[in-house]
C-alpha cells in the first residue's frame, strides 16, 4: 500500500472526492460520480456497511433501490452529512428524487434502526439517505414499521428498506401564497445536516426542516428536547431561506439571507436551543425556544461558514463592502475549558469573539469543530487546531507524556510533511469527536489525525496519530478502472494509448517503490549501525542534532576539526567517558597485537622443531 494517496488524473470522477462528513467515529465521503465510502466504528451500524463491524478503510456503500425484476436502480449521492452516531445523504434518482435515510442502531426504544442505506420517498424531489442511530426519530420513522423485511433482525435492518413517513410531507403556510397542491408537486430537498441526535434539511425555497431530538417547548416558557419522528419546518424566518445549517448537542445556528431568497448577499446568523455555556452567543446564558439574531456580525461582517461542537460554535465571516477574499476571521464562543475556542485562555465566552492569534490576510474557506476541538483550513493550504490535547481533539486517557502534552489554547499549525506544513489545493476539512479529516490536492488525497480506535483514521491500523496520516483511499490504491466502451473508433484507440501510458508509468512507480524500499532497509541498518556505535562512545542513542555542523552543510568532514570541537565543548564528565572508552579500546587492541604476535612465535618454533 506504499502508493496510497497517489494523485490520479482530475477527470476520473471516481477516483475525486468531492464532499466529506465525520461523525462521531466514522467517515463518510461522496465521489464525483455520486458514490459515498465510509469506514470507522460500525456499532448501531452508522457507516451503512450491512453490519456492525468496524472499517478500517473505505468502503462503497449500496444505495441501489431494489425492483421487482430483480435489478437495482442507479443511484446518485448529491450531497451527505454525519451526526454523532447516524449519517444523512441526498440522492437523485434518474428524473425522480427521494428522500433516503439510513439507520443505524441496535436496541431501540422507540425507532426503527438499519445498518445498510434507507430510502424514504419524499415528494418527487432531491432526496435524502440517514446512516442513523435513533432512538430519537432522526430516521423519520418509529417502531410501527419495524420488521416489515426479511433482513430485519431485531431492531435493526441490514439490508436498504423503502420508508414511507415522508410521502404525506409537505410545508403549507399561507403566508408564502403556495397552495397545497403546489408545494407537493414543486419541493426539493436541496440540502442535509445531521447533529448529534437530530436531523435537519434545507428544501429548494430555502425551509429548514427538523426531526429528531430537537428543541421544543414543553411547558410555558420551559424548553427540552424532545424527539420527533417526522420532518418539521421551521417557520420563524419571516420567509427569508435557510442557507447553512449546524448543530452541536443541544443547539442549533443557522445562517439566513438578507432577502426573501439568496442571491450571494449578505447572511443574517441566529441561533436558538439550550444556551447553558454561551454558545448562542447572545451575550448570556438563557436558552432560547426560537431563533435570534446573532446581532455581532450585522454591522462590519457577514458570516460565511458555521460550525458547531458540543457545546461550542465557530463561524467564518468576510468584511462587508469589500472584494478582498483574504479579509477574513473566525469567530468563537460558548465553552472553552478545553482551549476549544482558541483565544489563549480556557474561559467560556458568551459573545462571539475572534481568534487573533490565526495569521492575518488569510482566505480561510472552512471552519469544524469536534466535541471539544477546532480546525480552520485556508485556501492556500494552511490547517490550524487548537483545543483539546494540542487541537487534535484526543480524549485525556490518550495523551502523551512529556512537555508536548496539554491542550492547545490557540491556533497551532498542522503539518502533512516537516518541511512543508501546507496542504496542497484543500477541497474541505471535518472533525469528528476526537479526530480529523482533511482533502487536499484537488479531492485526490485525504489525511487524518487524532483517535484512531475502529479504524476510524482510515489508515489501516486502528491506533492513534499525532500527525496527519495518509487515508487508504481504496481508488487511490487501484489501476485506473476500465471505462465503458464507447462506440467511436477514435475513442476506444485513445482509451487504449492512455491505459498505455498509464501502464508504463505504473511500472515505473513500482520499481522506484522497489528500490526506495530497499534504499530504505539500507538505511535503516546504517542508522542502528551508528546508533550503537554511537551510544558506545558517548552513552546515549544517535540523534539527528548530533550531526556535525560541516557535514550538514558539505559533502566532506574534517574530522580533526570536529574532534577539536567535540573536546573543547564537552563537560568533565563526557571527558572521562571518552577517556576511559578509549583507554579500554586501546588495551583491547594491545591485547589483540599481543595474542597474534604469540601465534606468529607459536608457529615459527613449530615450524623449526619439524625442520
Amino acid at each position: 500500500m506504499e502508493d496510497a494517496g497517489k494523485p490520479l488524473k482530475s477527470g476520473n470522477l471516481s477516483h475525486k472526492v468531492v464532499d466529506l462528513a465525520v461523525g462521531e467515529a466514522h467517515n463518510l465521503v461522496l465521489t464525483g460520480d455520486g458514490c459515498v465510502y465510509s469506514w470507522g466504528r460500525g456499532m448501531f451500524g452508522r457507516i451503512g456497511s450491512g453490519s456492525e463491524k468496524d472499517v478500517l478503510f473505505p468502503v462503497q456503500l449500496n444505495f441501489g433501490n431494489p425492483n421487482p425484476n430483480g435489478t437495482q436502480d442507479t443511484v446518485k449521492i448529491v450531497g451527505i452529512s454525519a451526526g454523532a452516531y447516524h449519517s444523512l445523504a441526498l440522492a437523485a434518482l434518474t428524473d425522480i428524487c427521494y428522500f433516503i435515510d439510513c439507520i443505524f442502531k441496535s436496541n431501540l426504544t422507540c425507532m426503527q434502526a438499519t445498518v445498510a442505506p434507507t430510502f424514504v420517498k419524499f415528494m418527487f424531489c432531491t432526496s435524502t439517505y440517514t446512516l442513523d442511530y435513533c432512538m430519537d426519530g432522526q430516521l423519520g420513522t418509529n417502531g410501527e414499521e419495524s420488521h416489515d423485511h426479511e433482513s430485519d433482525v431485531g431492531d435493526s435492518s441490514l439490508v436498504p428498506r423503502l420508508l414511507k413517513r415522508f410521502d404525506e410531507l409537505h410545508p403549507v403556510n399561507s403566508s408564502l401564497g403556495v397552495s397545497e397542491a403546489e408545494a407537493k408537486t414543486s419541493l426539493k430537498i436541496c440540502a442535509v445536516k445531521a447533529g448529534g441526535m437530530m436531523s435537519l434539511a434545507i428544501d429548494n425555497r430555502g425551509t429548514l426542516w427538523m426531526w429528531g431530538n430537537c428543541p421544543q417547548q414543553i411547558k410555558e416558557g420551559e424548553l427540552a428536547l424532545v424527539s420527533s419522528f417526522t420532518p418539521t419546518p421551521v417557520w420563524d424566518f419571516q420567509g427569508r431561506s435557510v442557507v447553512k445549517v449546524a448543530c452541536g448537542n443541544e443547539h442549533v445556528v443557522v445562517l439566513v439571507s438578507a432577502g426573501e431568497s439568496y442571491n450571494g448577499e449578505d447572511l443574517v446568523c441566529y441561533s436558538w436551543g439550550y444556551n447553558t455555556r454561551g454558545q448562542l452567543g447572545l451575550g448570556d446564558r438563557e436558552s432560547r425556544l426560537h431563533p435570534e439574531v446573532v446581532k455581532t456580525f450585522d454591522e462590519e461582517s457577514s458570516p460565511y461558514e458555521v460550525a458547531c461542537g458540543a457545546y461550542h460554535t465557530a463561524l467564518l465571516t468576510r468584511m462587508k463592502k469589500t472584494s478582498d477574499t483574504s479579509d477574513t476571521t473566525c469567530w468563537t464562543f460558548g465553552l472553552g475549558d478545553n482551549g476549544q475556542l482558541g483565544h489563549g485562555t480556557t474561559q467560556s465566552t458568551i459573545f462571539p469573539t475572534p481568534v487573533k492569534e490565526l495569521p492575518q490576510n488569510v482566505s480561510l474557506i472552512c471552519v469544524d469543530c469536534g466535541l471539544f476541538h477546532t480546525s480552520v483550513v485556508s485556501s492556500g493550504g494552511d490547517v490550524w487546531s487548537w483545543g483539546m490535547e494540542k487541537g487534535l481533539g484526543l480524549c485525556p486517557d490518550a495523551s502523551r507524556a512529556g512537555t508536548d502534552s496539554g491542550d492547545a489554547l490557540s491556533p497551532r499549525l498542522m503539518s502533512w510533511k516537516p518541511n512543508q506544513p501546507k496542504f496542497p489545493d484543500p477541497v474541505k476539512l471535518a472533525c469528528g469527536a476526537a479526530h480529523t479529516v482533511i482533502i487536499a490536492q484537488g479531492g485526490h488525497r485525504m489525511w487524518s489525525w487524532g483517535r484512531g480506535r475502529s479504524g476510524v483514521l482510515g489508515d489501516g491500523k486502528g491506533e492513534d496519530c499525532y500527525t496527519p496520516t495518509l487515508v487508504l483511499w481504496p481508488q487511490m490504491m487501484e489501476d485506473s478502472e476500465e471505462e465503458e466502451v464507447k462506440s467511436n473508433g477514435e475513442q476506444d484507440k485513445a482509451r487504449e494509448e492512455e491505459t498505455e501510458a498509464t501502464t508504463e508509468a505504473e511500472e515505473k512507480l513500482s520499481s522506484a517503490l522497489i528500490e526506495l524500499k530497499l534504499l530504505q532497509t539500507k538505511l535503516s541498518v546504517m542508522k542502528k549501525y551508528v546508533s550503537i556505535l554511537h551510544g558506545s562512545v558517548f552513552g546515549k542513542p544517535f540523534e539527528e542534532q548530533d550531526i556535525p555542523d560541516s557535514l550538514q552543510n558539505s559533502d566532506s568532514l574534517d574530522i580533526g576539526k570536529e574532534w577539536e570541537k567535540m573536546l573543547g565543548t564537552a563537560d568533565h564528565r563526557k571527558l572521562i567517558r571518552l577517556e576511559m572508552f578509549y583507554r579500554d579500546m586501546l588495551a583491547g587492541v594491545k591485547d589483540e597485537l599481543m595474542r597474534r604476535r604469540i601465534k606468529e612465535i607459536v608457529k615459527e618454533c613449530l615450524q623449526s622443531s619439524e625442520v
